[in-house]
């Protein structure tokens, strides 16, 4: 990750919220209730971070120190098979988003992670989080909870790519998406869903035109 970044993990930084806490340790407790000296740790261990349409949070062969909240905006995860890029997921306001075998790993992450709008975000570094876990008990149950929602996710993406008419897919995809729909690029949803930019045109102009 960029030197920027290491330096505004080790910085202290006082939050304008309306809690007066790190937006992290708001979320935090709407998972789980937790301590306050959990809370505490997490204030002060946080930092903000912007990343503009376009620039990349981790790319493919670095090794992501990180987890963030995103606060605005959209990411998406993607891998490179030659020159095509293939989209994997997509993420917005109010999850957490990393590169997960990377991060929990600490190996270089073969996936890439944009931006694909104006992004701002609330990270926290994995050495800040272990402890979290080895000296907070209950930061174990947020973390499960976390972890159980990351499956369920991957499980609809795993499902979402085997539904075998590309109309299908998509409509499984606005019943799943529908505020991402009309918010980021067409190639992108193409990507995601396996299909050609023409054929979601075609999709789309047909549903509009019922």
């Amino acid at each position: 990750m960029s030197e920027t970044k290491q330096t505004a993990a080790t910085s202290k930084e006082i939050w304008n919220t309306p809690s007066g806490h790190s937006p992290l340790s708001d979320f935090i407790k709407q998972i789980h209730p937790v301590s306050e000296g959990l809370i505490s740790y997490v204030d002060k261990h946080t930092f903000r971070y912007s990343l503009g349409k376009g620039k990349h949070l981790v790319k493919s062969g670095e090794t992501c120190n990180y987890v963030y909240l995103v606060l605005k905006g959209v990411l998406r995860g993607y891998v490179k098979e030659g020159n095509k890029e293939i989209t994997t997921w997509i993420t917005a306001e109010n999850e957490m988003v990393t590169s997960i075998r990377g991060f929990h790993k600490q190996i270089p992450t073969m996936k890439n992670i944009q931006a694909i709008e104006n992004c701002e975000l609330v990270g926290a570094h994995f050495d800040d989080l272990q402890y979290l876990y080895e000296n907070y008990m209950e930061m174990n149950i947020v973390g499960r909870k976390l972890i159980e929602q990351y499956y369920t996710d991957a499980e609809e993406r795993a499902y979402i790519s085997r539904i075998p008419k590309a109309s299908s897919r998509y409509n499984r995809f606005i019943a799943t998406n529908g505020a991402l729909a009309n918010r980021i690029q067409l190639k992108y949803v193409a990507s995601y869903l396996g299909i050609t930019i023409e054929t979601l045109s075609r999709i789309r102009s047909k549903l509009i035109s019922r």
